[in-house]
């Protein structure tokens, strides 16, 4: 079995410039094959053809889709080769074997490190399409190109685009969680500067934690700074500084707790159950961080003032502060503008749906969380019919703005003072929204997805 990481480069000594250090060696997918470019990719070599599945699995695995989504593409791409796939699936790294006549060959790839880019996923999913439609005369040499133009592409924002986005998100997010004017501008600030040094620690590509603890310290920070700048113009209520928690959520880990929970149903173990480590292990930092900063600078969550608004203009604001979240979320994720509003009008409905339910005292909170990801996931199925997108990159940003990180946030806090009792309340609070949440776009795709329905 060869083991064949991602990306190259070795420090020389331990005080040489580490600015082309590269802890995964680079796969050069070029050098796997020799045939002309005239032959057919399918009357290519066994190792030729196995590489090509080998490098579509392993470029869907880094634009954050689950491993149903990359073991499909896998074997849609095998049966064209005229090959059996037998793939094993994590969070960053694929060991399969592909099987012709009497021979066999067996590949394990692994990444650097793992992201979300729904704009790539969906170039992905178009081009697998495409080759199972027209890919008869196709060559490996013209397959590893289209596919060198995929993993070439550029993320479509800038640092301060995506920065721009993740204030959008959290200021809604902040409304929606019950917060005002005040917590929504001093929210923006934080969450949109916040983001901005993760996205510009990210391209230097500084380790996760680094990342995950600067940015959400920094949130915090400038939400206290921003509180203060408007406190010296008008007197504001002591309770305002609860909105800080909105200027973290930038971080809520929704494509890894969102695909481990789909993997898990499809008894995907490995990857389900790595996705959901990576995912607490955020949480975990993230709230840490935030209740140590809290600590510094002694802030306290408290419940949020109340609104002075009628059920009706609630309900009238909550629909595009939710579209408002969905698409910041979602451009963070790279879409495109046009996949960030799609996403955005099925998460106003799903997440108001969700809201006015628990609001009404129709259901309790979980079971509201089942209906509105559902709601999403049905909704997310009938624009994939004639869109196209990739359902995951609506159902995520759509249901990501009801994964109740102020619960999860107040948890930590608690059981940081010692408060076990009240930790522990908040954490049952949230653990019962976050897990009917996966459940209910599990239900959405056995109702709309007859492949994902049957387990072969």
């Amino acid at each position: 079995m060869r083991k064949l990481p991602i990306e190259q480069g070795q420090p020389k000594s331990n005080n040489e410039d580490l600015s082309n250090y590269r802890h995964h060696m680079a796969i050069h997918w070029h050098d796997f094959y020799s045939s002309d470019n005239v032959t057919p990719a399918q009357k290519a070599n066994l190792v030729e053809r196995s590489t090509i599945v080998g490098r579509i699995g392993i470029m869907m695995l880094a634009c954050g889709t689950g491993a149903w989504r990359v073991r499909d593409s896998m074997n849609v791409v095998s049966q064209k080769l005229n090959m059996t796939c037998s793939a094993d699936i994590g969070l960053v790294s694929i060991e399969y074997t592909c099987m012709d006549a009497n021979n066999s060959y067996t590949q394990a790839l692994s990444l650097p490190n793992t992201g979300v880019n729904t704009t790539k996923l969906n170039a992905l999913e178009s081009f697998v399409k495409e080759f199972d439609q027209r890919g008869d005369h196709w060559t490996v040499g013209e397959i590893h190109k289209r596919l060198d133009v995929i993993h070439r592409m550029k993320g479509n924002y800038s640092p301060l685009q995506v920065g721009l986005a993740a204030a959008l998100a959290c200021s809604a997010f902040v409304f929606l969680l019950g917060g005002g004017p005040i917590e929504m501008i001093c929210s923006f600030f934080g969450a949109g500067i916040g983001n901005y040094v993760r996205r510009k620690m990210i391209d230097r590509k500084l380790t996760l934690f680094a990342c995950l603890a600067t940015s959400v310290a920094v949130a915090c920070v400038i939400y206290v700074m921003a509180l203060k700048l408007l406190n010296m113009g008008i007197s504001l209520n002591p309770r305002h500084e609860a909105g800080y928690i909105g200027a973290m959520l930038f971080v809520i880990p929704g494509f890894p707790f969102i695909t481990s929970g789909l993997d898990l149903s499809k008894l995907d173990m490995r990857s389900g159950l790595e996705r959901l480590a990576y995912a607490v292990m955020i949480i975990i930092v993230a709230t840490l961080v935030g209740w140590l900063v809290a600590m510094l600078v002694h802030l306290k969550p408290e419940n949020f003032e109340p609104l002075a608004l009628s059920p009706l203009m609630l309900f009238l604001l909550r629909l595009p502060a939710s579209f408002c979240g969905v698409f910041g979320f979602s451009i963070m994720f790279n879409s495109t503008p046009k996949m960030a509003a799609t996403a955005g009008v099925i998460g106003a409905i799903a997440n108001t749906l969700r809201l006015e339910l628990v609001d009404y005292n129709v259901m309790p909170a979980g079971a509201a969380a089942f209906l509105g990801a559902l709601t999403a996931g049905i909704l997310a199925s009938f624009v994939r019919d004639r869109l196209g997108y990739p359902r995951i990159s609506l159902t995520v940003p759509a249901i990501v703005i009801m994964v109740p990180g102020l619960y999860l946030y107040r948890a930590m806090y608690n059981m940081g003072l010692t408060s076990i009792s009240v930790g522990a309340l908040w954490i049952t609070k949230a653990l019962l929204i976050i897990v009917f949440l996966p459940l209910g776009l599990i239900a959405a795709r056995i109702l709309g997805d007859p492949k994902w329905r049957h387990t072969s």
